[in-house]
């Protein structure tokens, strides 16, 4: 039988209970203890859901494309390949989930996602000798989520990838190249991949978006320390490249202004090339080499939120 929360829209719930975490001495960081954080904790706010409240996936069950009749060709996804082994994860289900602790061979990594900001980053849970496993803290910073580790109970902003408090307070995660792509597109591309079920030991309804109507609405739900300029809409999509401690958003409606599906940028003395296909609307970045960039791609705000002093790409070059 399915909980009220379970029926509720999420975003709803969540705002429901923040205002009431807000207001309960009991409550404010989940049992985190944010004494010497990175940030100012004032900006740390309770997103609703208590610690582990919203369940990361530490088992992960794939199937072969053949047998996922439970997508759509266009049902978004993000795609990871490791030493030659493609992995899709759907969206629907990380909406519910947020992390996904899995592995390729010998390489352990976390797939993460914050509905709230759009941003799907793959990290490498390798850190030293010590292999991390995360969960969801039930937390925001910025409006996106902070995931904690199981073994020293460290806040980590997924997209600072960065340790703001804890044990770990100041480590930097290794991001890891991550494609957000429609099933169909990254099914085409990767015949041989394997893709995340929905048997994932929980009892959620998978079709239904938790989310509906958020990304089209130009509210932010949460408060965050830089407010966007208005030049987009704040849940346009952008890559967000990081090169040397400089900040580049590259807006998904200037890369498709260009008109090309490959054209070249030059920003922090490097040159990169932007790929585009328009009919996925998928993007990414490849450096001198060919070899792909670790981008962030999620909403305006929340690259803006984090890096205020970013620049931007525009089609006509200004």
């Amino acid at each position: 039988m399915k909980t009220l929360a379970h029926r509720w829209p999420r975003v709803w719930v969540a705002i429901t209970c923040s205002l009431y975490a807000l207001t309960s001495p009991a409550a404010p960081y989940n049992g985190f203890d944010l004494s010497h954080s990175l940030v100012d904790r004032s900006r740390i706010l309770a997103g609703g859901p208590a610690k582990d409240g919203i369940p990361a996936i530490d088992q992960p069950h794939f199937v072969n494309p053949q047998q996922a009749a439970y997508l759509k060709p266009g049902d978004r996804i993000l795609g990871i390949e490791i030493d030659g082994t493609p992995k899709a994860y759907p969206i629907k289900i990380l909406n519910w989930h947020e992390i996904v602790n899995d592995r390729i061979g010998s390489t352990d990594f976390a797939i993460t996602y914050c509905p709230l900001c759009g941003t799907g980053v793959a990290f490498a849970s390798k850190m030293g000798k010590q292999t991390l496993n995360f969960g969801v803290s039930g937390l925001l910073y910025n409006s996106d989520v902070l995931l904690y580790d199981r073994q020293t109970e460290s806040l980590w902003s997924q997209i600072k990838s960065q340790a703001i408090s804890g044990p770990m307070i100041g480590r930097k995660l290794q991001r890891l190249p991550i494609t957000h792509s429609s099933w169909q597109s990254w099914r085409s591309a990767h015949p041989d991949t394997r893709v995340m079920s929905p048997q994932t030991g929980y009892s959620r309804d998978y079709d239904q978006d938790p989310y509906s109507g958020y990304e089209k609405s130009s509210t932010v739900y949460f408060r965050v320390e830089h407010k966007a300029p208005a030049w987009f809409h704040p849940k346009e999509r952008v890559l967000g490249l990081e090169i040397d401690g400089q900040f580049k958003a590259y807006p998904l409606s200037e890369i498709d202004r260009v008109g090309k599906p490959r054209f070249e940028d030059r920003f922090a003395g490097q040159t990169v090339t932007l790929h585009w296909d328009q009919n996925s609307q998928q993007a990414g970045i490849t450096d001198a080499e060919g070899q792909d960039i670790a981008i962030i791609e999620g909403f305006w705000f929340a690259w803006f939120a984090f890096h205020p002093d970013t620049s931007v790409f525009r089609a006509d070059g200004s």
